[in-house]
């Protein structure tokens, strides 16, 4: 008999629960077809059938009637039924507000505020309900409440964060993570990653600023809020005041600048260069005995490299930086270790400061040094292949190009050691053999070498396929390589000389183009843009059209600070140049500007 009695109620229980589901579903769909009294008269047989699991249904349908006094008659029963649940007050207090009675309702929150349990959980909780309920402000308030009631002003801190955060309440968003942080520091990633969403100007950052240099004055011991107020310069970009901070930080904590070599890594990166050597500098001056003497003495030098590459120098700076090297070469040796520092001082002693000689016997000891990575000993062999070019050897140059190629067939750099030679039989007006070695490289798996090839190839057809001799070519090439030597004004007369030398010569924008380079080899981009728009504005069947419209949107974007308009220049390659090399680059660029892609770090 108990066991069949034990059956018939579990059957009878499954029924009436997949009774009360189907009323459940058809009360929705009468809700969301706006029959809301049909909805109610569901909900008040189900809430007769479970006071409990169905009241906040029954009563959110009677307020959707406006039957306020129906709602509130229920509501004070369950009140008095359930005396220590809180939910039943809050939504009697719903109600009054519902119906206008916002003293009564005012009445219930406050008599809730006072009268807190003196448990966390519990008013959690309580909080909660005022969330759920869209009542942001009585949750916060609760919480505040909650510390008077627990005497912490700790407790909370992540709950109240998301409520100002969802508020967008930066200014109370700012005071709690700054709350928090004088006990749980570790939380300052995740405080300058909300922030750094929720500001929106420099006004922002600024108040994040004051309220810093309150709380620093007053606990100057907790270092966290002058870490904090270092990356609040660099959100804002002022790199030289967020160095300046840093290093107070390390001279005080007497560390050994490991936070001070982070930011410099940032610095760098955003092309703070000034900033980043004088922090480096500050590693380096230690003294030998620290742990990031020889690596911040390396990346100091990089630095001071980046700067004179993005053109923001001058001769002291390359004369400088040669004795860096030299320096560093000597006092820890030149070997496999150091390999690439002595290819970075023969690139600045060929290319900058001209000394072929000293970079031509620097680089060939490189090459000899026992254990070399293959990749870097191919590079040192491609630089020196350079430096022979440049120094009138040819012979020895083609020789050593070969040699790279010949040992990398297919790749990468395989590809990059014939397009250098090809180029060198370019610049000594070998063009047949020249053309042969561009044609192959077309295909190249290197976009780049690929599109210089093709752009190459093309020039020499142009200018040869009536004349053979291709004079004024020749004239051009020799400016080309007064280019690559970067000896800019020597080129620049050459390529004015052409016209004069072989009046009515067809290189026009060939000529334009060459001068576009030299501009923005002096960093002179008005000029440069000047240019290229001629090109552009001839038309996009111009061997140099599509270079053209996509160095207008890499200057307009890096150098003239204009992303509207090189937004303009970049949708051009993809609307007008479909076929062009730089379209997969374009298009990324593009979107990124549209805010499509965030751009990578």
């Amino acid at each position: 008999m108990k066991i069949a009695a034990t059956i018939l109620f579990a059957i009878l229980f499954h029924l009436t629960v997949s009774a009360q589901t189907e009323d459940l579903q058809l009360a929705q769909q009468f809700c969301t077809n706006g029959e809301y009294q049909k909805a109610a008269d569901i909900y008040l047989k189900l809430y007769k059938q479970n006071n409990v699991a169905y009241y906040s249904l029954y009563v959110k349908s009677l307020l959707n009637l406006k039957k306020f006094d129906e709602a509130e008659s229920i509501s004070k029963k369950m009140v008095k039924q359930h005396p220590h649940e809180y939910q039943y007050n809050i939504a009697l207090a719903h109600v009054y507000t519902e119906k206008g009675d916002k003293d009564k309702a005012e009445e219930i929150y406050n008599d809730i505020l006072k009268n807190l349990p003196p448990d966390q959980g519990e008013i959690s909780s309580i909080a909660t309900q005022f969330y759920q309920s869209e009542n942001l402000d009585l949750a916060i308030k609760v919480f505040e409440q909650g510390r008077k009631t627990l005497h912490s002003d700790q407790v909370f801190s992540s709950e109240l964060i998301s409520l100002y955060r969802f508020k967008h309440d930066k200014v109370n968003l700012v005071n709690e993570y700054l709350n928090l942080l004088q006990t749980n520091p570790e939380y300052v990633f995740q405080a300058k990653s909300i922030l750094a969403t929720v500001f929106e100007n420099g006004n922002d950052y600024d108040m994040l600023k004051v309220a810093l240099l309150k709380v620093i004055q007053q606990k100057p011991q907790l270092t966290v809020f002058a870490d904090l107020l270092t990356w609040q310069f660099l959100q804002q970009k002022q790199f030289d005041m967020a160095l300046n901070q840093a290093l107070a930080l390390s001279r005080r904590q007497n560390d050994g600048g490991n936070s001070i070599y982070d930011l410099c890594q940032t610095l760098t990166a955003n092309q703070a260069y000034d900033e980043a050597i004088r922090g480096y500098e500050y590693i380096v001056n230690k003294g030998k005995e620290q742990d990031l003497y020889i690596p911040a003495k390396m990346a100091l030098i990089d630095t001071k490299g980046l700067k004179i590459t993005s053109g923001k120098y001058d001769q002291a700076d390359l004369v400088g930086l040669e004795k860096n090297y030299t320096d560093l070469l000597d006092e820890i040796g030149r070997n496999e270790s150091t390999a690439f520092a002595m290819e970075k001082l023969a690139r600045l002693q060929a290319f900058k400061l001209h000394k072929l000689d000293d970079a031509e016997k620097l680089l060939e000891q490189t090459i000899n040094i026992p254990g070399l990575r293959s990749n870097l000993l191919a590079e040192c062999k491609l630089d020196l292949g350079d430096v022979y070019m440049m120094n009138n050897k040819p012979w020895e140059a083609t020789l050593i190009y070969s040699q790279v190629e010949k040992d990398n067939i297919g790749t990468a750099i395989g590809n990059d050691a014939q397009y250098r030679n090809a180029k060198m039989a370019y610049y000594t007006g070998d063009f047949v053999w020249a053309k042969g070695q561009l044609d192959v490289l077309k295909a190249a798996t290197s976009e780049l070498i690929a599109n210089d090839a093709l752009n190459l190839s093309l020039l020499i057809f142009d200018h040869t396929a009536k004349d053979s001799v291709g004079n004024p070519l020749k004239m051009y090439a020799r400016a080309d390589l007064l280019i690559f030597k970067e000896e800019p004004d020597k080129a620049m007369i050459t390529l004015d000389s052409i016209d004069r030398v072989y009046p009515g010569n067809n290189m026009v924008n060939d000529i334009l183009m060459a001068k576009a380079r030299i501009m923005i080899q002096k960093n002179d981009y008005a000029g440069a843009v000047i240019a290229l728009k001629k090109i552009a504005e001839d038309g996009k069947f111009d061997l140099w059209a599509d270079d053209a419209v996509f160095m207008l949107g890499d200057i307009y974007e890096k150098h003239l600070d204009d992303k509207k308009q090189a937004q303009t220049y970049y949708e051009k390659i993809i609307t007008d140049y479909a076929s062009s090399l730089w379209i997969n680059e374009a298009r990324k660029r593009f979107r990124t500007l549209r805010g499509d892609l965030k751009p990578s770090s």
